[in-house]
């Protein structure tokens, strides 16, 4: 078996190119079944398991041989784009490499933001959709199970986590750039994932005048505003009340723009103007990008956090040092595992002519007693029946061929047969 990756991240690809991979966590398991039959091979279907998060899309694969070209095909008619354009913004990882990645990734190494926490939840999540779907197999459970491991090592072994900022707290810090006094803002969430309970966090540290959640499902909204104290309001009474809000933080499931270009422009006439700071946290994105180029409104994108988040770089040089030495340790574990799975058949099939050669000669040696034979006589027999089935196949080797062979056999049997016991 052999373990492969293909996959698209913040520094391979645009923002918009993501958002065509970007699949959230209820179409992983239909999408895994789709893959898993368009890569098949002899009707046998991979191992496999499919990572979609803001920052990248990745699809995790273990067969009898890769079957990259296939993937980026599938991938490709699945985003909707060339084959061509994809494999010019994605990247494919073999055996280490593939574990290497997996790994450093689990541990928050290869995020936008160095160290942050979320992606090993989402790393979970997606192993368990694998799993749900039939496609999780013993390879890549053991794969993302030591990834998990490594992962954890890292945490409590590194400073890696102490050095980051979220993305949430990035965009705290903008916001108080533009607003001298964020007690004195009126803050809009538009969704109700793990993001916006993030960003919400450190927001309502800040003590706004007003925050309010936005969602499509008002009862789930309910439930997460109750937790800030705040206003809970439906998804599509956003155009007319957009103008209420200083600031705007959006990170939604939805495949297509929740605010257009016309609707910030309204509420900016409401607003005669006064500026508004939108953070669009969603890929796909939530926000046209049009409303960018709007004068009164600042709008960040997660891209566009990647350098608020860079900081303290020193320190954080050292910790990744740290990490990386873990994560070698860990890269050399797997495939340690994955070569000596290679020879299970073998040990599996070496068990079984042993367990055949034993009981034929148990049968010969009951046979015997049943007849009255002397035990020590059976016994005798019987050992040696078993020895000379053992090193039958050893002694005719050492018998055959030129001389180079016999050579190669004689080397190989010393180190089998004629071991010093410890």
């Amino acid at each position: 078996m052999t373990v492969w990756a293909l996959g698209i991240n913040h520094t391979t690809a645009p923002l918009d190119l993501r958002g065509r991979f970007a699949f959230a966590l209820d179409q992983l398991q239909p999408t895994l079944v789709s893959l898993r039959d368009a890569v098949a091979d002899s009707d046998r279907s991979p191992e496999a398991t499919l990572l979609s998060t803001c920052n990248r899309t990745e699809i995790y694969l273990s067969s009898a041989q890769p079957q990259v070209e296939q993937t980026l095909d599938w991938m490709a008619r699945t985003g909707g784009v060339s084959p061509s354009l994809l494999r010019n913004h994605s990247y494919t990882l073999h055996g280490d490499g593939a574990a290497r990645h997996a790994f450093r990734v689990a541990s928050g190494l290869d995020s936008m933001v160095l160290g942050e926490p979320q992606i090993l939840g989402q790393m979970k999540s997606a192993v368990r959709a694998a799993e749900e779907a039939g496609a999780l197999g013993t390879t890549l459970h053991q794969l993302f199970q030591r990834s998990f491991a490594v992962a954890k090592e890292v945490r409590t072994s590194t400073e890696i986590g102490s050095h980051s900022i979220s993305m949430a707290a990035a965009a705290v810090r903008l916001a108080s750039q533009l607003f001298e006094d964020l007690a004195r803002t009126k803050v809009l969430f538009i969704g109700a994932g793990e993001m916006i309970e993030l960003a919400a966090t450190h927001f309502a540290a800040k003590r706004p005048a007003h925050i309010a959640i936005a969602n499509r499902t008002l009862e789930r909204g309910e439930k997460l505003a109750t937790t800030f104290g705040a206003e809970a309001m439906k998804l599509a009474d956003l155009p007319k009340r957009l103008h209420e809000f200083d600031i705007v933080i959006s990170c939604t499931a939805s495949s297509l723009p929740i605010i257009g270009l016309g609707a910030v422009e309204r509420a900016l006439k409401a607003r005669r103007h006064h500026p508004i700071f939108m953070v669009d946290l969603a890929v796909p994105r939530d926000i046209e990008p049009e409303v960018q180029a709007l004068e009164d409104v600042y709008l960040y994108t997660v891209d566009d956090l990647a350098s608020a988040v860079q900081t303290a770089q020193a320190n954080r040089q050292a910790a990744v040092a740290q990490a990386e030495a873990i994560i070698d340790t860990g890269v050399q574990g797997f495939m340690n595992w994955m070569n000596q799975r290679g020879t299970v058949p073998l040990i599996q099939q070496l068990h079984s002519q042993a367990d055949a050669w034993r009981a034929q000669e148990l049968a010969r040696a009951r046979k015997l007693l049943a007849r009255g034979e002397d035990v020590d006589q059976v016994l005798d027999a019987l050992s040696r029946g078993i020895t000379q089935k053992m090193l039958h196949g050893a002694m005719a080797e050492l018998h055959s061929g030129d001389a180079a062979q016999r050579e190669q056999t004689a080397q190989a049997v010393s180190k089998l047969f004629l071991r010093k016991e410890r």
